[in-house]
């Protein structure tokens, strides 16, 4: 005996959110730099208004905390922090791992910079830094390593996508001394 078909919103299967999923560009060099609010593992929020007129922003995007290539990039924009601040410059790390993850991650490579919680990913989807990957076959959303550099007046002054970790904190700080 054939069973019975079975209907009703229990049974409809949910759409894919990989499937279904549309990758914004993000902003371009020159453009105004997305507005945010994210809670950071020094706690409260940060917010990025709170720079403009103030500070240059190193916004940077990395898929996980306490991985090898996530490691070396915050730990290099760690080193270089004092360099940044010179020139005027705060650095924001944001991932889509949790505000416990980052204080655990932070408090083991002594990073003293702000790292921001960004879970469900929509500020990372704002500048266009979540995108589709595959890993063993398996399809997910993941976060394309990638930096902006953000001036006083809020617009986005340089822009690096699938970033390489070796030489970039100097690449951005070297881009930072033309901004200034």
């Amino acid at each position: 005996m054939a069973s019975p078909e079975r209907k009703g919103p229990r049974f409809e299967k949910e759409a894919d959110p990989v499937e279904t999923f549309v990758e914004l560009e993000g902003p371009e060099v020159g453009e105004a730099a997305p507005n945010f609010t994210l809670e950071s593992h020094l706690g409260g929020t940060v917010s990025l208004a709170e720079f403009r007129g103030k500070s240059h922003v190193v916004l940077f995007f990395y898929p996980k905390d306490d991985t090898p290539e996530c490691t070396k990039e915050a730990c290099s924009f760690g080193s270089s922090l004092k360099a940044f601040e010179r020139r005027g410059a705060v650095v924001l790390g944001v991932s889509r791992d949790s505000v416990k993850s980052h204080a655990k991650f932070a408090a083991k490579f002594d990073l003293t910079f702000a790292l921001l919680s960004d879970p469900e990913g929509e500020v990372s989807r704002e500048y266009g830094v979540l995108k589709r990957k595959s890993l063993y076959g398996r399809a997910y959303l993941g976060i394309d390593r990638s930096t902006f550099l953000i001036d006083k007046k809020g617009k986005v002054a340089a822009a690096w996508r699938g970033v390489k970790v070796e030489g970039h904190a100097d690449e951005v700080l070297a881009a930072i001394g033309k901004l200034t």
